[in-house]
């Protein structure tokens, strides 16, 4: 069994829970593999943009679970809303336990600041033509089931999976910050923040992008999807962290996952009022 890793902070963002495109048992070893004080879920955690009322399988189930087990060991965790999960935004500040939803969450470490949200704000896409991020969405989804049906092949083969739209995605190489980033570091400065993390974009990234009078550090904690990143403090520093786990195919279920049908059709309840509205 892997022994967890004792964090003070864990940021992970973009799971996409309820898609295809999930990729569950990555994100449940990955959850086991830690014991943070503080774990941040920001944004994209629940994708109600593609929810379906008959998909949630159990292995995603399990992800939730595993989060459950982290709250009852101690573990305080912050949901931050993004645009996929944006249904939740009408419940800011709301505390249940050890869970506590918010729209952003800034934290004072070791004298200072660093700001957390999701990134969707500063995407003109999301906010001027919703419409076409939504059929971006939606193409996003059919690709997945694709890549899952070619997959399903190179296994029977003995091959290696791909993740086509991982492939598809042209990578910038380039250390210039983006249109995007400079956005965000402007109004990281103008707050006195020293360390910005978002995702939304699911590219990881790691850098400094110069202001006028300060230098911000700018981190995206990537995704679940394609890139397996998160963002982890400990011992005074922010890390990016590539999750590597080889022996993920062969992990047997956790046993003590029970079929947790109250859970399940609450979260259906929820989602599908989220997408009547």
């Amino acid at each position: 069994m892997m022994k967890s890793r004792k964090i003070e902070i864990a940021v992970l963002s973009d799971l996409h829970l309820a898609t295809r495109a999930c990729k569950a048992k990555k994100i449940l070893h990955y959850l086991k593999s830690i014991h943070p004080q503080i774990l941040v879920l920001n944004g994209d955690i629940i994708d109600s943009w593609r929810f379906s009322r008959n998909y949630f399988p159990k292995p995603q189930l399990k992800v939730v679970r595993q989060l459950i087990k982290m709250m009852e060991k101690g573990v305080q965790i912050f949901y931050i809303t993004g645009n996929h999960d944006e249904f939740l935004r009408r419940f800011n500040q709301t505390e249940i336990g050890k869970l506590k939803i918010v729209n952003q969450l800034i934290l004072e470490l070791d004298g200072r600041k660093t700001w957390i949200f999701h990134g969707d704000l500063y995407d003109h896409i999301i906010h001027k033509a919703k419409w076409l991020a939504k059929i971006g969405a939606a193409a996003y989804g059919l690709l997945t089931v694709l890549n899952n049906g070619i997959n399903l092949l190179l296994r029977s083969f003995g091959l290696r999976e791909v993740i086509l739209y991982k492939r598809m995605k042209k990578k910038d190489k380039s250390n210039q910050p983006t249109a995007f980033e400079k956005a965000i570091a402007s109004t990281a400065a103008l707050n006195n923040y020293d360390t910005v993390i978002c995702g939304h974009t699911h590219l990881p990234k790691d850098k400094r992008v110069m202001m006028p009078g300060k230098t911000i550090r700018y981190i995206n904690c990537g995704d679940w999807v394609e890139h397996f990143t998160a963002a982890e403090y400990n011992e005074g520093k922010w890390e990016l962290c590539y999750f590597e786990d080889p022996e993920e195919e062969n992990a047997p279920d956790d046993p003590e996952m029970p079929d947790n049908k109250q859970l399940y059709q609450s979260l259906i309840r929820e989602l599908a009022l989220a997408n009547c509205l």
